[in-house]
């Protein structure tokens, strides 16, 4: 293809952006980083480094240190408080001791002398970006680590099972469904990290906590301009998902419309940005959740057949806690060691009578109940040992209809409303008070949550600004 030509399909490419007022320079690193397959980006000054950065995503810098404008290391600490994570390589042929343990203090990833040797800007580059992605992964095991697959259930082993067997593909789309809490996002990194894209970045979104008019331009991106508060160019997550794995949660709650455009990119591998021109084409492996029925909502016409179906190439089915209590002693264990080692103190033990407890309550929230609890416990309760005391009253107190427990004492029927303020009190403490989420388990709109939380007088009824669902 001859220089100047547009081509019609645009292969999502890492950016590298170089900032040097020497036109020479620049240049020359460009046709070497175009060689190299990067999309070379070029800034004369500290401003346009700048302008570059907020118009446009950049993946790395090569920042020289003198600049005709702004001294390199005021752009270097201005580049930082745009963007914390993108590597920035220093390069300066006047660069004394002092200068470098400055710039690497101040974020930089090395310096290079000039003239520069491509050779060693190449292997400097590739370590840059390798570095990045281990931090990347270091905060994603990290995050894991805080609430991992624990158990032994049978149901629980079918699920990973099948998981294991779905990455073996690299490409087949995959359906989790199960209740809210049960641990959905747990099993789709699960996936990503047993299969061979494990090296790849793993981006989830939860499709109900944005607006539908936003949602668009979160998968697949906007160019500067696209609508009124597009300042600036942006990458969607099907681009920064490339070579990787993208998750998205709460599938059930997208919109017809974006059903659509969904299932095309799903077909083609390709989309276009938002108010883009050239189509972008990608390689993600998609895994998609919900706690919905699908095949209820599909026959209400409520989500698409053709994307239900492929989306569910590979269906998998989370139990639900309350249908694997033998996992929960071991989910107690591991979340009171958990949230004491965050406090300085040794593990506290569990008491018998409380553990029964725990494990013959229904857990409507699934294991994130059981996480928000413990933390609760370990917070403001117990010390060296966990009792039954020490727990909420829906837990110690919880007995089933049928065993006459104090919900429905034998022979006593309650006002519905006084019921029905039990179960909204119940479903904010599972949710933590978000309102949001509690009516969506209450099967309720949160316009009608809310005006029962006035008529009950539980709470604030105020928005609470942005919920995550």
């Amino acid at each position: 293809m001859a220089r100047g030509d547009t081509p019609t399909h645009t292969q999502a490419a890492q950016t590298l952006l170089i900032v040097d007022d020497e036109r020479s320079i620049r240049f020359g690193i460009g046709e070497w980083a175009r060689d190299a397959g990067f999309q070379a980006l070029e800034a004369a000054s500290g401003r346009e480094a700048l302008d570059r950065l907020r118009d446009q995503s950049v993946d790395i810098v090569v920042l020289d240190l003198r600049l005709g404008d702004m001294d390199g290391l005021q752009v270097l600490k201005r580049l930082r408080e745009e963007d914390a994570n993108v590597p920035i390589i220093m390069l300066s042929a006047h660069a004394t001791f002092d200068h470098v343990v400055q710039a690497v203090k101040s974020g930089a990833f090395w310096f290079l002398p000039k003239p520069l040797d491509t050779e060693q800007l190449a292997a400097l580059v590739d370590r840059a970006l390798e570095n990045a992605r281990l931090k990347r992964e270091v905060e994603l095991h990290r995050r894991e680590r805080s609430q991992p697959l624990i158990g032994e259930s049978a149901g629980l082993k079918r699920a990973l099972q099948r998981l294991e067997k779905a990455g073996r593909s690299g490409t087949a789309t995959v359906l989790i469904q199960g209740e809210t809490g049960s641990g959905k996002g747990l099993l789709a990194r699960y996936l990503h990290a047993h299969s061979a894209r494990a090296k790849g970045p793993f981006v989830e979104l939860n499709c109900s906590a944005i607006p539908e008019q936003l949602l668009e331009s979160e998968l697949y991106g906007h160019e500067k301009g696209a609508f009124t508060d597009a300042k600036r160019f942006r990458k969607g997550l099907f681009e920064l998902s490339d070579g990787g794995t993208l998750f998205l949660d709460e599938i059930g709650e997208m919109t017809p419309g974006l059903q659509a455009k969904l299932l095309h990119v799903l077909e083609t591998r390709t989309f276009r940005r938002v108010g883009g021109a050239h189509d972008i084409t990608v390689d993600v492996r998609v895994i998609a959740a919900t706690h919905r029925d699908l095949p209820r909502a599909v026959a209400e016409n409520r989500f698409r057949e053709d994307l239900y179906f492929r989306l569910n190439v590979v269906p998998i089915e989370v139990p639900a806690l309350r249908e694997r209590r033998d996992d929960i002693p071991a989910l107690c264990g591991h979340f009171i060691a958990h949230f004491c080692r965050e406090l300085g103190r040794p593990a506290a033990t569990l008491h018998p009578a409380a553990l029964k407890a725990l494990v013959d309550y229904p857990w409507p929230g699934n294991v994130r109940e059981v996480k928000n609890v413990i933390e609760r416990v370990v917070l403001l309760e117990a010390e060296d040992e966990i009792r039954l005391e020490h727990l909420p009253p829906e837990v110690h107190r919880q007995k089933s209809a049928a065993t006459g427990g104090e919900a429905f004492p034998a022979g006593v029927v309650r006002p519905l409303a006084e019921i029905e303020k039990l179960a909204i009190e119940h479903a904010l403490r599972v949710c933590d008070g978000n309102k949001t989420r509690a009516a969506q388990l209450l099967g309720i709109s949160r316009q009608t949550l809310r005006t029962k939380l006035k008529d009950y007088s539980l709470g604030d009824d105020t928005e609470e600004g942005a919920e995550t669902a």
